[in-house]
């Protein structure tokens, strides 16, 4: 099949897949005689193992370990369960970012009260205060820092 083939059985852009191609996580394919480059149901296969793993935000580097294991089936497995107790740790520690995030999200909204009759705005009042390096609800007591 074609690239625009495979970009399209896959879900994967074609500017994605040869870059795929470039980092070594897709083998180059055969070329036709016109240069077209003639991909077969390995690469399919292998295209979406990668697909899958970025669907699970897996880091290109990580993916290729991976791919390490599946290319040397008799290899010990034990690198694949730590690969993946890494990545929870990247996504637990995102998540705890994310909550955060959302507190101060809340705490500048409660400087809202949804009335502005004198065209004052509590949220960007916050919001321009914290540019002057002033505290701000949001970040609590102590402004940004740089």
């Amino acid at each position: 099949m074609q690239i625009k083939q495979l970009a399209a059985a896959t879900g994967v852009d074609v500017e994605t897949i040869r870059y795929y191609e470039k980092q070594g996580l897709l083998p180059a394919p055969a070329r036709r005689d016109n240069g077209y480059r003639e991909y077969e149901a390995h690469h399919l296969e292998r295209l979406s193992f990668v697909r899958h793993c970025r669907a699970l935000d897996m880091p290109l580097a990580e993916i290729a370990r991976l791919l390490g294991f599946v290319d040397d089936p008799g290899s010990h497995c034990d690198g694949v369960d730590d690969l993946i107790g890494e990545q929870l740790a990247r996504v637990r520690a995102r998540l705890q970012s994310m909550h955060a995030l959302e507190k101060q999200l809340l705490r500048l909204q409660s400087r809202c009260d949804g009335r502005h009759p004198d065209g004052n705005c509590g949220i960007l009042d916050e919001l321009v205060a914290a540019a002057h390096g002033e505290a701000c609800a949001c970040h609590g007591s102590a402004p940004l820092s740089t």
